[in-house]
């Protein structure tokens, strides 16, 4: 779960003189500011349609737009932003509950007036998956969710703990295998096949947890299925946080770089950099059954159709669902199955997509909103049932990955939802 959040405050680290997304966005964003500060609201709308353009209709980019208009004094197009805001599941509270007062003037229109009608339905409860076990230890900010059929038991990684537990079916847990640097640990895929279980540990920047003198590095580690045993690690190259991971056709890894927007293939012992420059926070990829592509989600960007083999991207379409915030992104007999824990509300959803695999034919809500949901990061599949985390931890934590003031960690639930 390596995120960037921010739209108009995105820091950026030193990149190729290539112009990237990364970059472009970080330029727009300071465009934006000098318009602000001068009262340019014509020049700061610009910018903001711009990086709604960038980030393929990010909620909190439309938000700005919408912000934009009406500042411009454009009030129906304002209004136009807000619907489309709302019609892809989101929802301000803000605006519901009259504190956003950027919006105060449409307080009497109709068009308005649906609007928060729509955000309050976003806002409702929605369960469609049964409580499968919770995990006994609170401190563990569970990270990722692997499946063994052999054993029946199920991997999870702890980012504070810093380990990687088995788990039986009925929850009872015992460690599998230690971080050999001390990192937290993050992503965890299973090749059964191979006995193998890879998965990734990041000395996530600024975490208390991580010795400060390894922040900005990460590596992907292999284990015995069996045993539990490191049979080698490879590190990453410096700066990069080696997040989430799939296994290929061919069970190479397949990892993603959600601090400069890397995807990487391991083989052969060496990590190739297999994309170009157009992602900015890369998550979970999904690889597809054909094995040419991969569906990568972009925290900020929405999902992108990687050629694995030549680095292009095509962005998924979609008019009234939101695609970004995904943390854990799964796909299974011709859906997708998001995990997404940047959306408001967060939430679980499956989408269908047409046979080009280029635009969302429809959505349906797994879960959304519920008391128990939390920060949901990852799953897995088990037959036809998809398990995943909820309540992991990670919204009780803060920058420095310590635990905020005032709050405390529950225990993670896992989630099984019946696909059929």
């Amino acid at each position: 779960m390596i995120r960037i959040i921010l739209i108009f405050g995105l820091l950026v680290a030193a990149q190729p003189a290539v112009p990237n997304a990364r970059d472009q966005l970080a330029t727009l964003r300071k465009e934006a500011h000098v318009a602000r500060e001068a009262g340019d609201h014509a020049g700061y709308l610009r910018e903001a349609l711009k990086v709604r353009t960038l980030l393929n209709n990010y909620p909190s980019a439309i938000l700005s737009v919408a912000r934009g208009y009406m500042e411009a004094g454009n009030t129906e197009k304002a209004l136009d932003a807000l619907m489309n805001f709302a019609d892809m599941g989101q929802m301000d509270d803000g605006m519901l509950d009259g504190s956003n007062k950027i919006f105060g003037p449409l307080a009497m229109s109709p068009r308005y007036k649906s609007v928060l009608e729509k955000f309050a339905r976003n806002k409702s409860v929605i369960s469609a998956a049964d409580p499968a076990f919770s995990l006994s230890d609170p401190g563990l900010v569970a990270e990722d969710i692997g499946y063994d059929p052999a054993s029946r038991a199920f991997l999870i990684t702890s980012v504070l703990e810093k380990k990687i537990i088995r788990v039986s079916e009925n929850g009872a847990a015992t460690d599998f295998a230690a971080s050999p640097t001390g990192w937290p640990m993050l992503a965890i895929k299973i090749d059964s096949a191979r006995k193998l279980v890879w998965a990734t540990e990041v000395a996530l920047d600024g975490f208390t947890s991580a010795p400060k003198a390894d922040w900005g590095k990460s590596a992907v580690l292999c284990f015995d299925l069996k045993s539990g045993k490191l049979v080698h690690r490879v590190e990453g190259p410096p700066g990069t946080a080696l997040g989430d991971m799939a296994l290929d056709t061919k069970g190479d890894p397949i990892v993603s770089d959600g601090e400069k927007g890397g995807i990487y293939r391991l083989r052969d012992g060496k990590l190739q950099l297999i994309n170009r420059s157009d992602f900015i926070s890369p998550q979970t990829p999904a690889i597809l059954p054909e094995g040419k592509h991969a569906l990568v989600p972009d925290y900020l960007r929405g999902i992108g159709l990687l050629d694995l083999d030549s680095g292009s991207v095509k962005w998924l379409v979609s008019k009234d669902t939101a695609l970004n915030g995904v943390d854990g992104l799964y796909f299974y007999r011709g859906s997708l199955y998001l995990v997404q824990n940047g959306t408001s509300p967060e939430r679980v959803i499956r989408v269908k997509l047409d046979a080009a695999m280029t635009s969302v034919v429809s959505s349906s809500l797994i879960e959304r909103n519920t008391p128990t949901l939390g920060d949901p990061t990852h799953g897995v599949f088990v037959d036809n049932d998809f398990y995943y985390i909820a309540n992991s931890g990670w919204s009780e934590l803060d920058d420095h990955g310590d635990v905020k003031p005032g709050s405390r960690l529950t225990p993670a639930h896992i989630k099984r939802f019946k696909t059929h």
